[in-house]
């Protein structure tokens, strides 16, 4: 019983885990799209423009997450090769 009760548990966990991280992706996909395609067709005294980093962080920021994420997985790989080689020697 006290297995069934903790399966649940876990369960609504894993929903809520995975409720926020939808709603977090939905927000930022909003927020760039909002800032890369209709931004750029308000007036530039318009006071949204307050809320929203300079037009050039709109290509930077993918940029350096990207080879950020590429650098990681590139040493991840290279680690995981290393240590296979040592297991067969």
């Amino acid at each position: 019983m006290a297995v069934k009760t903790l399966d649940i548990g876990m369960e609504l966990a894993d929903r809520a885990v995975g409720f926020l991280l939808c709603l977090i992706s939905l927000s930022v996909f909003t927020y760039y799209t909002f800032w890369v395609i209709i931004l750029p067709f308000v007036d530039t005294d318009h006071f949204i423009h307050n809320y929203f980093l300079p037009q050039e962080y709109a290509i930077l920021i993918p940029v350096f997450a990207g080879v950020v994420l590429l650098s990681f997985l590139s040493v991840f790989i290279g680690l995981v090769m290393l240590q296979s080689k040592k297991k067969k020697a």
